[in-house]
């Protein structure tokens, strides 16, 4: 996948989490694409790595950042002590133009990761993005108490219960992608 046809995805998907009412911070739109990528195997190609917040893609960040100076994404500012909110321009227009079988191809990965995702806070994100990373690259094998112990190593102020609860939610959503 070339670059602007990464970019037409991460457009594409900041306009439907916008649609169903996800605030959209970069935070969001990071664990969304790495739910894409690393759950739906979209290929972005997005190098991530477990970071303050859960998995976290600096490659991600300069393209976001690149698609705010081509005029596709804006930042949205919001009152203190709210970050800014992503917004899709109509360079995205232009984008989905330009792209629209790479949309189609996507677009079922896309509905989902919007669906399952765009009315989760950063608190949940990060659980949940670190629960999909112990389970895809820590403990694959893992049982369900040993995945979310490691959680609970790497975020220490995620409780043990908390922990679980995010292992079961990845769980499922990985059983219907196998489906």
């Amino acid at each position: 996948m070339n670059r602007l046809q990464k970019a037409a995805i991460v457009a594409d998907l900041t306009k439907r989490l916008r649609e169903r009412g996800s605030w959209c911070g970069e935070t969001h739109l990071q664990k969304a694409v790495y739910f894409l990528q690393e759950m739906l195997h979209v290929p972005t190609a997005f190098d991530f790595t477990l970071y303050r917040h859960g998995p976290f893609s600096f490659d991600l960040r300069d393209e976001i950042t690149a698609l705010r100076a081509d005029g596709v994404l804006a930042l949205e500012p919001q009152p203190d002590p709210y970050g800014p909110k992503l917004v899709v321009t109509d360079g995205a227009d232009r984008l989905e133009r330009m792209f629209p079988k790479t949309l189609k191809k996507y677009k079922n990965d896309l509905e989902k990761v919007a669906n399952t995702l765009s009315n989760k806070g950063v608190a949940d994100l990060e659980k949940l993005a670190t629960a999909l990373y112990v389970t895809r690259e820590e403990l694959p094998n893992g049982s369900l108490r040993a995945r979310a112990q490691r959680l609970c190593e790497l975020k220490p102020h995620v409780s043990e219960d908390a922990a679980e609860e995010s292992i079961i939610f990845v769980d499922r959503l990985l059983k219907r992608v196998a489906k």
